[in-house]
């Protein structure tokens, strides 16, 4: 099965695609990305998983019904809750990357009922980090120099903030696919909306640890072979399998291996799904 479809929901109207036949797999992209960052993972679970990837509001072509407001992480949890309840009934395996796994943190905490196993891939949510504040601080700088500076200049300090500053990434190993690229090109179309209304909000979510430790949903938290304790990222995936008591699962690549390492990503995926 493979179509591209939409659901309005309170605000926007939600662009997603289902691909495959199985049990659901919803996919959650992170930060200024849409849909098409998972664009070469997707085939390699589509034989075993209905996978449906969606562009979170105001990324892409999830369109805001107003002016562009701020968006906290309850309101994308509960966009991922009402996409799930569009698709059937029965709880859904979820994987979420970055700014998606919080959103999945959140969905898995608030509509529990819903979520069979969530992958949360290095979420970004250092509050749950003993320097909570510097980490906060850090958001706040990220988008003042946004306010005053623009894009570009914020871009690169949020680079830096975030630990990623002089990382080499690494290369994908194969030709990325022309879905791919053309969800690359979309992504300068959504820094704007990224620094001024996402980036604060769903970088200072706080889990709900207590909910996700006590409800039905299996939550493993996910961390990258490639990368450093310097990235909040990362630190932030350890710190919260620490809270959960559950060690994190360990993923091929650094915080975007599963476009640099879709095949090996995917099968690690599915073994941890699997296994939860």
């Amino acid at each position: 099965m493979a179509a591209n479809k939409t659901l309005k929901v309170p605000g926007a109207t939600l662009y997603y695609q289902v691909r495959g036949s199985g049990p659901l797999l919803l996919m959650i992209p992170g930060g200024p990305t849409d849909a098409a960052i998972f664009a070469d993972l997707v085939p390699h679970l589509t034989d075993r998983y209905t996978v449906v990837a969606y562009d979170p509001r105001g990324n892409s072509r999830s369109v805001l019904d107003g002016p562009a407001q701020d968006v906290h992480a309850d309101v994308h949890g509960d966009d991922a809750h009402r996409l799930l309840a569009e698709l059937g009934d029965e709880p859904a395996y979820v994987f979420g990357s970055s700014g998606g796994a919080v959103i999945g943190l959140n969905l898995a905490a608030r509509h529990p009922g819903q979520v069979r196993v969530l992958v949360a891939h290095e979420p970004p949510c250092g509050r749950v980090l003993p320097d909570a504040e510097a980490y906060l601080a850090g958001g706040e700088e990220v988008y003042r120099t946004y306010r005053e500076q623009g894009v570009e200049a914020a871009m690169k300090r949020f680079e830096e903030f975030v630990g990623l500053s002089g990382e080499e990434q690494e290369p994908p190993q194969a030709p990325p696919s022309p879905e791919m690229m053309e969800g690359w090109g979309r992504i300068g179309g959504n820094l704007d909306f990224f620094l001024a209304h996402v980036l604060r909000p769903v970088s200072g979510y706080l889990p709900d640890v207590a909910a996700l430790r006590q409800g039905p949903a299996k939550v493993v938290l996910g961390v990258g072979d490639a990368s450093t304790d310097r990235q909040y990222a990362y630190r932030s995936a350890v710190a919260l399998a620490e809270r959960l008591g559950t060690p994190p699962a360990v993923f091929p690549g650094d915080h975007g291996g599963f476009v640099a390492r879709s095949a090996e990503f995917a099968a690690v995926l599915d073994k941890v799904l699997r296994a939860a």
